[in-house]
């Protein structure tokens, strides 16, 4: 099973990516690696260089399957800002559509974090809940001839998932929200941002949590802004929470702290709920 630092080793956005099973969520690749390869490519093809990432709204349309390409658009490069667009299409067609913004830091008077991260302990704390343990605690009465593959999707063996509160996915929870720390198998050598994107979209929507059968979700799209520098090769702590759902779709909440308690990444989601 390739690693994320295994599949980004010889990346090539000019020639494409065809990404193996394992980072797939049943015909599609998931949100999240989808994501961080357009970052890569932004950052391979773009000549003169980018400052840091700052927010990125991404826009999920079609399954990513088959050879992805990436056409990478610089908008405007500015002194401190540049916008920067990539294309991600698939033997479908347009899969995915990405606006990022990159950004130099500058001195400012105004400095806050009003955020609190969850009131649980570190990661070595929880036990490591492994593709087939999230099977496992879906797959009960009455739905014992489920096939979880079909609910647990394929790229969550890439990640080390420790789940320390909310709710797992098809328990019918009144409070949709999961909150687990999550890292990398593998992500050495990997640019920690890139790392960081690849991971952030992991947990399975938080209205999962409430459904009271096995059923599809998808995302629709994924906006989010990066507040600090992430370490490389550490646990993070991601909480994913619904604040509305009606009329088949899921509007959540999303973030992501570090081991200190970092708030590094604040993002939203609009998810399609298929029960």
């Amino acid at each position: 099973m390739p690693t994320l630092r295994e599949l980004l080793l010889d990346f090539d956005p000019v020639q494409g990516l065809r990404l193996p099973p394992q980072w797939l969520q049943g015909r599609t690749a998931y949100g999240g690696i989808t994501t961080a390869t357009a970052l890569a490519a932004a950052h391979a093809l773009t000549a003169d260089g980018l400052p840091p990432l700052r927010s990125a709204q991404v826009s999920f349309i079609g399954p990513a399957s088959g050879q992805l390409r990436y056409q990478v658009q610089p908008l405007r490069m500015g002194k401190s800002v540049s916008h920067v667009a990539v294309d991600v299409s698939g033997e479908d067609g347009l899969a995915a559509r990405v606006s990022l913004v990159f950004a130099q830091a500058r001195a400012s008077a105004v400095v806050h974090d009003f955020s609190q991260p969850p009131p649980v302990r570190g990661p070595e704390s929880y036990p490591a809940m492994t593709s087939q343990g999230l099977a496992a605690a879906i797959k009960r009465p009455p739905f014992v001839e489920l096939d979880v593959g079909a609910v647990v999707p394929a790229f969550l063996a890439n990640f080390e998932l420790r789940p320390a509160a909310g709710a797992l996915p098809v328990t019918g929870a009144d409070n949709p929200e999961t909150v687990a720390w999550i890292r990398h198998l593998d992500a050495a050598d990997v640019d920690p941002v890139v790392a960081l994107v690849a991971l952030a979209d992991a947990l399975p929507p938080a209205a999962f949590t409430a459904y009271q059968r096995p059923a599809p979700v998808s995302s629709i799209n994924w906006s989010f802004d990066l507040l600090g520098a992430p370490p490389a090769g550490q646990w993070f702590l991601l909480r994913s929470s619904s604040q509305y759902a009606a009329d088949g779709y899921s509007s959540q909440q999303m973030q992501v702290w570090d081991v200190d308690g970092r708030l590094l990444m604040r993002g939203r989601q609009c998810v399609a709920l298929f029960q």
